[in-house]
């Protein structure tokens, strides 16, 4: 699967979409493949703060449980509830069915110091 171009990329395998003034948050494919079957998602509520390189959320595989760190700083205003019954969208569909939250930003520009697309590949070339 090619890596989306119109995201940007945490070094933890979080993408960032930006949306308006608003950006949706999941994992990247190459983190769910590393995972294997995802078979739990936890994550905060509506409302809750994100603070950037924190945990705030975790995604449970067969093999092991894995945090979900935040890309930016910012408010969460919408959950994927879907991944409370389907968590397995995180393996079929990471970047469309499995996005995680929608995040206000506290400061867009942070989305800026995240990775292009190329940058990640790079990164995960090396892994």
């Amino acid at each position: 699967m090619s890596t989306p171009k119109d995201l940007r990329y945490s070094e933890e395998h979080e993408w960032v979409k930006v949306e308006g003034d608003k950006v949706r948050i999941g994992i990247t494919h190459f983190a769910q493949s590393e995972l294997g079957d995802i078979v739990f998602v936890e994550l905060p509520e509506v409302g809750d703060k994100m603070t950037a390189d924190e945990p705030f959320g975790s995604v449970e595989s067969v093999k092991t449980v894995s945090e979900l760190y935040a890309p930016i700083n910012g408010t969460i205003v919408e959950v994927n509830d879907e991944l409370d019954d389907s968590p397995e969208f995180v393996n079929d569909s990471p970047y469309e069915k499995a996005w995680m939250v929608v995040v206000e930003p506290a400061d867009k520009s942070e989305i800026e110091n995240l990775m292009t697309a190329e940058q990640y590949d790079e990164m995960t070339k090396e892994d």
